[in-house]
């Protein structure tokens, strides 16, 4: 199968056990994963081969962060070093009708202090057919915007697909950029593009007609985003296809979750799952994005089958401690098949 590259920031996630509040904590939980990582880890388990670049501290933390990456077959020779420390991220996990809740610590991250120059993209994408980047990155600071501009501008020249997953972050952006121009010019290199409905209006105040976002509860209607597709292809005519994941909250322990997938002509719709008890919603997205990249790669004329992939990988991966999804191919299928039995395999 084809090569995959993502590019993006890599953190330490720290939490307390359990379901344990921040000030009730004596310990945290250390796991390392950032949007553009965990798509890379799910590619790797599917078979694809997949690069992870970022830029880590050349300490023993940032090798770390690496060891990870390789543990899980990806692969790590274009990643760059240099810079003082590692982004953190503190999760407190939610349940019930407690949310849950994260608190960053990126500021002088290394990958924050990225700079155009510093990775040779033309090297990166040798034999690469895929490039994947998320609205994270260009939020961390203006030096990461610009690198990952100077990257879909080279995968562009290359003949290289494109994708996005948009996810806007309310707790980044705070270094001054102009959001909507920086994600607008990014996002024109797309070919596929992956977004909810926050994330259209918040980045390019496109709104799904008929549906308030602030009162969505769980009665999600995928006919309710056929008009964000279709304004998201009439703003971005390079793209091939726009998708969109449902996720219907419940409450923090019961999610709905499907999704949706214009082509331009056609609107498919996936099968709705009931993730009844989460263990994990954290990397859900991107779970998602990896399973879409892998859908489409293996079945290019069956976007039908590709979106149910997706939707399939990044339902299990709610079961799932930990920022990345660790499932197999067999193990998605057999979910898309039919059976969530859940039944011990012996």
């Amino acid at each position: 199968m084809k090569k995959v590259v993502t590019f993006g920031e890599i953190m330490l996630r720290l939490a307390p056990p359990g379901f344990l509040r921040f000030s009730q904590a004596n310990q945290f939980d250390a796991i390392y994963g950032g949007g553009e990582s965990n798509v890379a880890v799910s590619l790797a388990n599917y078979g694809v081969t997949v690069d992870f670049v970022t830029r880590l501290p050349d300490n023993d933390i940032g090798q770390c962060a690496m060891m990870e990456m390789r543990k899980r077959g990806v692969g790590v020779d274009k990643i760059v070093y240099g810079g003082d420390r590692l982004g953190i991220y503190f999760l407190e996990t939610g349940a019930v009708s407690r949310g849950s809740k994260v608190v960053y610590d990126r500021a002088h991250s290394a990958m924050s202090e990225i700079s155009a120059g510093m990775i040779d993209w033309k090297a990166a994408f040798k034999d690469v057919a895929w490039f994947h980047w998320t609205g994270i990155t260009p939020a961390i600071s203006q030096g990461a915007a610009d690198a990952c501009l100077e990257a879909v501008k080279v995968a562009s020249e290359m003949g290289i697909t494109i994708s996005t997953d948009l996810n806007y972050r309310a707790k980044l952006w705070n270094y001054g950029g102009d959001r909507e121009g920086i994600m607008s010019e990014l996002t024109s290199y797309c070919d596929v593009i992956l977004g909810n409905e926050e994330d259209a209006e918040k980045h390019f105040g496109i709104k799904p007609e008929g549906l308030d976002i602030t009162t969505q509860g769980h009665d999600v209607k995928a006919e309710a985003f056929l008009s964000v597709c279709e304004q998201m292809m009439d703003r971005f005519p390079k793209a091939k296809k726009v998708i969109t994941t449902l996720r219907g909250s419940i409450s923090a322990s019961h999610n709905t979750w499907a999704g949706v997938l214009y082509d331009g002509k056609t609107m498919y719709e996936s099968p709705q799952y009931q993730i009844t008890d989460i263990v994990d919603r954290v990397g859900g997205g991107d779970s998602f994005m990896g399973g879409l990249i892998y859908g489409l790669l293996k079945y290019p004329e069956d976007d039908q089958n590709a979106l149910n992939f997706a939707v399939a990988a990044s339902c299990l991966k709610h079961t799932i401690k930990g920022d990345a999804n660790l499932v197999t191919v067999s193990e998605v299928e057999k979910l898309m098949g039919g059976d969530a039995s859940g039944r011990v395999a012996r």
